[in-house]
């Protein structure tokens, strides 16, 4: 109460100091000094001092927001966000989760989530834990990693590998050559990769079709960000810089059963014709019978 009405007591003194007039004037100096000390040793700083503890834990979670976000942005292009940020993002989770853990403080004046999470309108710390959340879950690292996400799944560190050595066989077989190359000239890189390429691919597909099973969350339709990422650049350049194709396995079967489509209006209407005949013959035999058996019974009458 004391320190509160130190402020009030200082602006008093200064008031009575000028109502004195221009003769009081060592007596404007002492109430002028009076103040400066008055303001200095009991007024407080801009805002509330946070307790130790809390400053602590405002001051980790501010460095772990500092290092995930350069993370994200020196792995945007290429995206390698979930290959080497999931530490960092891990980190932040634990950070921010020491801070909400102190809601149950019995302390009034030790309560770090209650200073730190809800004491302003913005709740910036709030607001960029949920960022980071949001960011990861669309990026759908999850699918990437482990299930206690501390490092990557062995599906994708065998895509990884796949897609590593189709990016070596492309280096490999364009050595020596010059940049400007027409189309007509990268049959060896078509030739040469093709086989890393299709497991690659095939690869790729299968974890597609797993994941599309296996999902329900709103972004179950996607892999990770890194594997779309790094397939959607061995696909561009597999197709549209070296124009190259893949040879379709199912072609057999396609010709097949085309073919089969395609000759069953013959096959029917030879069918219907064949069997219009055998019922046209079945009709005329019974007559001819009969006819013959007249013939006889004639013959014998007369005989």
């Amino acid at each position: 109460v004391c320190r509160a009405l130190l402020p009030a007591l200082a602006l008093v003194l200064l008031g009575l100091a000028a109502a004195a007039g221009p003769r009081q004037t060592p007596a404007l100096e002492l109430a002028e000094e009076l103040a400066e000390e008055l303001w200095s040793a009991g007024l407080p700083g801009d805002l509330p001092e946070l307790e130790p503890e809390c400053r602590s834990l405002l001051a980790a979670f501010a460095e772990g927001s500092a290092a995930l976000t350069d993370c994200l942005g020196r792995r945007a292009r290429p995206v390698r966000l979930c290959q080497g940020c999931h530490g960092p993002y891990r980190r932040l989770l634990a950070q921010y989760g020491s801070i909400a853990r102190a809601v149950g403080n019995s302390s009034e004046s030790h309560n770090c989530a209650k200073s730190i999470l809800t004491s302003d309108r913005l709740q910036i710390v709030v607001t960029l834990s949920e960022f980071f959340n949001e960011t990861w879950e669309a990026a759908n690292c999850a699918n990437c990693l482990k299930n206690n996400s501390e490092g990557l799944s062995n599906s994708t560190e065998e895509f990884l590998d796949l897609f590593n050595k189709s990016l070596t066989c492309f280096e490999h077989n364009l050595q020596g050559q010059a940049i400007d190359l027409s189309p007509n000239n990268y049959t060896e890189v078509c030739k040469n990769c093709n086989e890393t390429y299709t497991k690659l691919n095939d690869l790729y597909n299968h974890l597609q079709r797993m994941n599309r099973q296996g999902g329900e969350s709103a972004h179950s339709a996607h892999l990770c960000i890194d594997v779309e990422d790094a397939m959607n650049i061995t696909r561009k350049l597999w197709s549209r810089t070296f124009n190259c194709s893949l040879p379709c396995s199912d072609t057999v079967p396609v010709i097949a059963v085309s073919s089969f489509i395609l000759f069953l209006p013959i096959v029917f209407y030879l069918s219907s014709f064949l069997h219009s005949k055998q019922k046209k013959r079945i009709l005329i035999l019974p007559k001819r019978i009969q006819s013959n058996a007249n013939l006889v019974n004639i013959q014998e009458k007369y005989s």
